[in-house]
């Protein structure tokens, strides 16, 4: 049975102004993801990827074209509306973590769901929890100074899930690490993936990352030039 649309973008287009020049981030892409799905976007740096990740999360505004999460375009949000609905449907990991340094880890992972106006105790247990699912549990009172460079990554996407998000969206969330955190982190995303049935969207240079998705597309010059299907094995590691 096919799974229903959560991601679709028509003709999307994004342009920025440089030094008095145009570049044209973004050329007529179209892009659809079935819900559930894990997707891989690759190509070479300055090709567009990060800025389609933007462009399709509400992170960013796009020219032309259209963003549909769930049936529901992007076009027609205000920034307010955009990012109230980021806010209860979606989740994102980068690379840098963003994490407050003078918090600890569940005070991080709370912080989204405090902001957006959950109650403190509430947003207590759902932080606790996340971290129980990310295998942090015992370092939750620790500050990202005393994590290594993967629990600090487990933390960033504890905070991605705390809000139990239809979209993941991660944007080169291997590259600061070393290969065996890289694969506990992918390991972990492709877990939650299949156990939760969140939509992952990742934009990574790394092929070893890459062939963990259902599939890959690859970007040039703001355009997509092809999407290859994986079979990927999916190992349940455990995560300690």
């Amino acid at each position: 049975m096919a799974r229903e649309l959560i991601i679709e973008a028509t003709d999307l287009s994004k342009t920025y102004g440089t030094n008095g020049q145009k570049v044209e981030a973004l050329r007529g892409v179209d892009f659809r993801v079935a819900s559930g799905e894990m997707v891989a976007i690759m190509g070479p740096s300055g090709c567009g990827k990060t800025t389609m990740l933007n462009c399709l999360s509400g992170l960013d505004d796009f020219n032309g074209g259209d963003v549909k999460i769930a049936g529901t375009s992007l076009r027609d949000m205000n920034d307010n509306q955009k990012t109230e609905y980021r806010a209860k449907r979606m989740g994102f990991i980068f690379q840098a973590y963003n994490l407050l340094p003078v918090l600890s880890a569940v005070e991080n992972v709370e912080l989204p769901l405090l902001v957006s106006g959950v109650r403190s105790g509430e947003a207590r247990k759902r932080a606790i929890a996340a971290l129980d699912q990310v295998g942090l549990g015992e370092r939750m009172k620790n500050r990202p100074a005393e994590l290594s460079g993967g629990q600090r990554q487990r933390v960033t996407v504890a905070r991605s899930l705390v809000n139990n998000p239809a979209i993941v969206w991660a944007d080169e969330p291997t590259g600061a690490l070393d290969s065996e955190s890289a694969a506990t982190i992918m390991d972990l995303m492709c877990r939650l993936n299949k156990e939760n049935g969140q939509t992952f969207v990742v934009v990574t240079h790394a092929m070893e990352v890459g062939e963990r998705a259902d599939y890959i597309v690859r970007m040039r010059d703001g355009r997509i030039e092809a999407a290859a299907s994986y079979a990927p094995i999916r190992s349940l590691v455990a995560i300690g």
